[in-house]
């Protein structure tokens, strides 16, 4: 049964806007930290290191709630739904928290630019790397229930 609405989807389209939104927003982080990078005198090895720890460090966490979410998503019984149930409340409030915070960080100039180079670069693109694996599960959807180990990454 469809909903007549325009602000209602199918389920697996709520894994696409979730990969669009995860795609938008760490590039727009990664694009902040390689400026930083920029503004660098002289880019270390270090720096570069850095940046992939963070890179790991986020990207482990935003795989366990990609999966999360995906689960959650294809567990609704309607196989249409608002097309802003791709995040759960609490996912809404972490970022607006995460957004409000990095905004803050970067204006009140508290840090160096070193630090936003190595860390929105590596955050960034663990970000992008989450919108990918949101695209991925859109990709490989269907109506039986996959587990994440049918995703290998």
């Amino acid at each position: 049964m469809e909903k007549s609405s325009v602000f209602y989807v199918k389920k697996r389209t709520l894994l696409a806007i979730a990969g669009s939104v995860w795609l938008i927003a760490g590039f727009n982080v990664a694009r902040l930290g390689v400026l930083s990078y920029g503004k660098l005198m002289q880019i270390k090895n270090l720096h570069i290191i850095l940046s992939a720890v963070v890179f790991c460090a986020f990207g482990t966490m935003f795989y366990k709630m990609s999966m999360k979410h995906t689960k959650r998503i294809k567990g609704y019984a309607e196989e249409f739904r608002p097309v802003w149930h791709f995040f759960d409340l609490k996912s809404y409030i972490i970022m607006a928290v995460m957004m409000s915070g990095g905004i803050w960080l970067r204006s009140s100039r508290l840090v160096p630019d070193v630090f936003i180079a190595v860390f929105y670069t590596g955050l960034g693109c663990a970000l992008a790397l989450a919108g990918v694996l949101f695209w991925a599960m859109f990709a490989i959807y269907h109506k039986n229930n996959i587990s994440e180990n049918q995703l290998i990454v």
